[in-house]
């Protein structure tokens, strides 16, 4: 009998006894309270919020209904909470005119869930303080303010990409930062085909939609010296037809401007100058893809509970006391 069939007779002989105390051992190791070395991806985020008029077009479906840009985005926000592990944090802010305001800096999304889901609900487009929409300029807003946070957090924009008034191609809001110094993810939501923009009244009551001679229908500055002789352009407007050509690059839609459709060309280009990401929001199982995706995941080493594996160790070795050999 050669020395490896002995040691097998001898741990048959003495099985019951080895796993007994195996379990045992592993039990009152668990009584020790140990903990394992882990890293674990986490994610913290800022997410902005378009409030502006735009927002409110109905081309979004929740339940087989229409809803609004800014109800369909909210709820997949809502439902991509329980996507990001326990020890994320998901902070909200808004952007209406220029800027972006940060209503609260990122909490963790288990321990706050109903805090988040709370406040959440409650943004709309009465918190909105003017009707403009400078897409552009509330972005690098957003950015600014990430960057400005402890651990400078991801920023998710969620928007249409709707300019109001048009950018003029030549003034167009310079990004001054370094591109990819704050990682996240521009978020479009809207259909491609336009549609008539609300109108409400400062309490959210409706009062139609907004008329082709109540917006602006191109960028103030291509519309000459409002002092002077009637359509004199400036200087460096000279070139209108390359000028009209380079503002629809950027969204603009002349004589149109009071229809609003996604402008996902125009927020790739803004995504690309910014060293961010882009997602055309059509799901929240497709948002909460992209927010937990690998580039915006922040690798934390954190310590695991020994107990758990330690007791389903000494689970199996019971079970294993039992097996017919």
């Amino acid at each position: 009998m050669t020395r490896w069939h002995r040691l097998l007779a001898a741990w048959r002989a003495r099985r019951e006894r080895w796993l007994l105390l195996g379990a045992a051992l592993a039990l009152a190791l668990g009584f020790l309270n140990p903990t394992l070395p882990w890293r674990h991806a986490l994610f913290e985020q800022v997410v902005v919020l378009d409030i502006t008029q735009s927002m409110n077009v109905q081309d979004q479906r929740l339940g087989g209904k229409p809803v609004s840009r800014l109800a369909f985005a909210k709820h997949t926000l809502r439902q991509s909470l329980l996507a990001l592990p326990c020890g994320s944090k998901v902070g909200w802010a808004i952007f209406t005119e220029y800027r972006s305001y940060l209503l609260f800096a990122p909490v963790e999304v288990c321990a706050h869930l109903d805090e988040l889901r709370g406040t959440l609900d409650a943004i709309d487009n009465r918190m909105a303080w003017v009707g403009a929409s400078e897409v552009a300029k509330g972005l690098h807003s957003g950015l600014s303010i990430a960057r400005q946070l402890p651990g400078t957090p991801a920023l998710v924009f969620v928007t249409d990409g709707h300019e109001s008034p048009p950018l003029n191609p030549r003034h167009r809001p310079a990004f001054d930062d370094k591109p990819g110094e704050v990682r996240g993810l521009v978020v479009g939501v809207g259909a491609l085909q336009a549609s008539p923009i609300p109108k409400t009244d400062p309490a959210g009551r409706p009062l139609g939609f907004w008329a082709a001679d109540e917006v602006l229908q191109s960028d103030p500055r291509s519309r000459g010296r409002g002092a002077s002789v009637s359509g004199e352009r400036l200087v460096d407007d000279a070139a209108p037809v390359a000028s009209a050509l380079a503002a629809a690059a950027l969204g603009a839609t002349p004589g149109s401007e009071h229809l609003s459709a996604l402008h996902e060309a125009y927020l790739r280009l803004l995504a690309g100058e910014t060293g961010l990401g882009f997602h055309h929001l059509d799901s929240a199982e497709g948002l909460a893809a992209a927010m937990t995706a690998p580039a915006l995941a922040r690798p934390v080493a954190v310590r695991a509970d020994g107990r758990v594996p330690l007791a389903l160790l000494a689970l199996v070795l019971l079970l294993l006391r039992y097996r017919t050999v």
